[in-house]
């Protein structure tokens, strides 16, 4: 999903909001492929970085997601997070994220990710509007040895932003080490809107850059390591937009 899409999210990171494949059930071979397989993921992360700023105040964050796949490409999803809202309550101490699309092959190497994706504070106790959506879209095809994914997700204006809006843009480049069990990423970004990191850090600046470089491996069986350094532009405050390394232990099942 997007790393994060949130974690994109990310995915993200991402960002983000990241669809993360599981390995297909043992089956017997007389018996018909499923039409719909369901994958989920747990992780605890030293930060939870949303394109470039973090949600946690800089303090760990417990974090998991469940998909649900149909063999058409069409796709349904949830993932959760612990936040840090400062004391402020104004966000709460969850981040909820539900969201649905269709990823496949629309040419040779190349696959399309097309949804929409919807953010829940649901622990929020002051009242105020803070759930919003966002329609996505993402393209990845091979560059070299490498995979990498360009995207765009664009949050319309809505109460929760002020009445504003915002762009993000990115690029992903990911590749593997042959002959082992390690990854290598990177990551750049662009905000221009209500959420552009030099904007949340209190400048009157609405646009700016964030980026990662990061390594990742598989450790267990589905147990995964990350470590990611992540950047942004503008003040750097501590535990919110300062660069930062984050280390990540994940399980995909």
């Amino acid at each position: 999903m997007l790393t994060s899409i949130r974690g994109l999210t990310a995915a993200a990171f991402l960002s983000s909001v990241v669809l993360t494949a599981a390995p297909a059930l043992a089956q017997d071979e007389t018996d018909p492929p499923s039409a719909v397989e369901v994958s989920g993921n747990v992780a605890i992360t030293s930060d939870y970085r949303f394109r470039g700023v973090s949600l946690s105040g800089g303090d760990p964050a417990i974090q998991g997601g469940i998909d649900v796949v149909h063999e058409s490409g069409f796709y349904v999803g949830t993932w959760g997070s612990s936040i840090d809202d400062g004391g402020t309550d104004l966000l709460g101490d969850l981040e909820l994220d539900l969201y649905g699309g269709w990823s496949g092959q629309v040419a040779e190497g190349l696959t399309l990710d097309v949804g929409l994706l919807y953010y829940m504070y649901p622990t929020e106790d002051l009242g105020a509007d803070t759930d919003y959506f966002e329609p996505y879209a993402s393209l990845a095809f091979a560059l070299g040895p490498a995979e990498a994914t360009v995207g765009a997700a664009y949050a319309f204006d809505q109460d929760a932003l002020g009445d504003s809006d915002n762009l993000y843009l990115y690029t992903d480049l990911g590749v593997g080490i042959p002959n082992t069990p390690i990854s290598l990423n990177a990551h750049l970004g662009y905000t221009d809107g209500v959420l552009a990191p030099p904007l949340l850090a209190g400048t009157t600046d609405d646009s700016g850059l964030d980026w990662a470089l990061g390594a990742s491996a598989t450790v267990l069986g589905g147990l995964e390591l990350g470590v990611t350094y992540v950047g942004v532009e503008g003040p750097s405050i501590d535990g919110f937009t300062d660069d930062t390394v984050v280390a990540t232990l994940s399980m995909s099942f």
